[in-house]
């Protein structure tokens, strides 16, 4: 039987991957609005009901209007906003952060897509939070750069188009300065951090990929864990994941955050001194891949009950 699936907002940045990502596939059938229509609730209302899936690449406050206006309680719906990551009734849309977290998915009728770099935040710092080797109150911070695709199609302007008057000629550049970014809760929410963590975002002059990386003084930690316990855990956590790789520990000598564009995947490094009792743990991601676009159809593959790498083995 073949599923069907709306994308409302499909002419978005992700909305427009996603439709990409799912051209062609004969297990679904991707309904979609009258563009002249797709702001108009009572338009796309009968689709949000009537599809059996719905991915939602909207604004937060347009989010939570579009749940607003499901009434039918077989529709599973997959929100890529940041509007439902933290909500009671939603589950967290990361199958590979813990055990147990790919049934959930698999099971829910409301998931919330996560944020680009909490993905890569949550993915490194979990499973060392779960092993006690860092304790959940300590003072955790991350640092990330990510390319202009991930501002939507404002940003792709404000870099690509010269004629804006917002263009910008800047090749790199940190913002949230006032540590107000909204991906915060999630990474304290789901990594079960007693305190919210330091975040230091930044933008660079290339379309996507991203890398964030969290730095740790090991050394001043109650367990005193060594970079073999850190890549360890991470090792042992991912073991068996077709999308998210631990690299050998230190492996390469430098990290490009395009190195996984237009993928699904995910790589993970750990790097560090064990002389200075110092570690820097690294993830590179496509912030439109794995923290986006791909990630929502994994989710939309599982809360359907297809092959969970389906339309994403060529990514």
């Amino acid at each position: 039987m073949v599923a069907t699936v709306f994308i409302d907002g499909e002419a978005g940045t992700t909305g427009l991957r996603i439709r990409q990502l799912l051209a062609g596939r004969p297990d679904l059938e991707v309904i979609s609005v009258d563009p002249a229509h797709r702001k108009d609730a009572e338009v796309r209302r009968p689709l949000l009901n009537q599809a059996d899936a719905i991915i939602l690449c909207l604004p937060d406050e347009a989010a939570r209007q579009a749940v607003s206006l499901i009434d039918n309680p077989a529709v599973r719906i997959i929100d890529a906003s940041t509007a439902h990551r933290v909500a009671s009734g939603w589950t967290y849309g990361f199958a590979e952060m813990a055990p147990g977290q790919r049934g959930a998915v698999a099971a829910a009728k409301r998931i919330a897509n996560p944020g680009c770099y909490a993905t890569g935040f949550i993915a490194l710092v979990r499973p060392l939070i779960a092993a006690g080797l860092v304790p959940a109150d300590w003072p955790i911070s991350a640092n990330a750069v990510s390319g202009y695709s991930g501002g939507g199609r404002a940003m792709i302007a404000e870099f690509e188009d010269q004629s804006s008057r917002d263009y910008t000629s800047a090749h790199f550049r940190a913002y949230a300065l006032n540590l107000g970014h909204k991906h915060v809760p999630e990474m304290q929410v789901h990594c079960g951090l007693a305190r919210a963590p330091i975040f230091a975002p930044a933008v660079g002059r290339f379309h996507s990929g991203m890398i964030v990386e969290v730095p740790l003084a090991v050394s001043a930690m109650p367990a005193r864990p060594a970079l073999a316990d850190l890549h360890g855990a991470l090792a042992a956590a991912y073991a068996s994941e077709a999308f998210v790789e631990v690299t050998s520990l230190g492996e390469g000598s430098h990290i490009d955050p395009e190195a996984l564009n237009g993928t699904n995947r995910m790589r993970l490094h750990v790097f560090g001194s064990a002389r200075l009792g110092q570690a820097r743990l690294i993830a590179v991601l496509d912030n439109l891949g794995k923290g986006a676009a791909g990630a929502a159809v994994q989710n939309l593959n599982l809360a359907l009950g297809l092959a969970e790498c389906a339309g994403l083995a060529e990514m």
